[in-house]
């Protein structure tokens, strides 16, 4: 018990963490929360994963973001909507889906979705950013489907800003931001 007292106090007069190996400007104890943070997460092709990627998402908009609860809900079904949809149609079986968030507490959280275009329907950035001009102001009760809905729909009139670019990999990276406004803290 002894050492660890003496570990927490070292600790806590930042010698721990202000020596030649650990420089005080290095610690994650000295950064700012302003100070974007950046989190990549990488799943194989398999739905199975997906709650896992749910409740993180949660975690992070709730916890690193500012966000109010009904907003983290939303954009838990923003990632859910662009992760599913590179599972399905980006990145054939056995192949991997990255994910990443980035977040600025109190000011924004991006998501960026990538997937190696080896999926059945292989679209261009160009086509699917088309798309979703196309679609994302039609009357909601115009689709007769029981699909086609989250982009044009969920994704785009829950971020600020939706874009498709074509990655290194042959595939899409979508990339949604959301900034924290007001509504965005009812």
């Amino acid at each position: 018990m002894d050492s660890l007292n003496t570990t927490l106090e070292k600790v806590v007069d930042n010698s721990i963490i202000n020596d030649e190996n650990h420089p005080v400007e290095n610690s994650v104890l000295t950064k700012s929360i302003d100070s974007p943070i950046k989190i990549s997460i990488i799943i194989p092709t398999n739905a199975y994963f997906m709650s896992g990627i749910r409740d993180f998402t949660m975690t992070v908009v709730q916890n690193m973001t500012g966000f109010s609860e009904k907003w983290a809900y939303r954009f838990q079904s923003v990632v859910d909507e662009l992760t599913n949809n590179a599972i399905e149609f980006g990145s054939a079986v056995g192949k991997e889906v990255m994910i990443s968030f980035v977040s600025v507490q109190g000011k924004s959280i991006e998501v960026f979705v990538e997937d190696t275009g080896t999926g059945p329907n292989k679209k261009t950035s160009t086509e699917m950013n088309e798309y979703v001009k196309t679609h994302k102001n039609l009357d909601p009760l115009s689709f007769t489907s029981i699909r086609g809905r989250g982009l044009a729909q969920i994704v785009s009139n829950w971020t600020d800003s939706i874009e498709f670019i074509d990655n290194k990999n042959g595939g899409l990276t979508v990339h949604v931001v959301k900034n924290i406004g007001l509504e965005e803290n009812l």
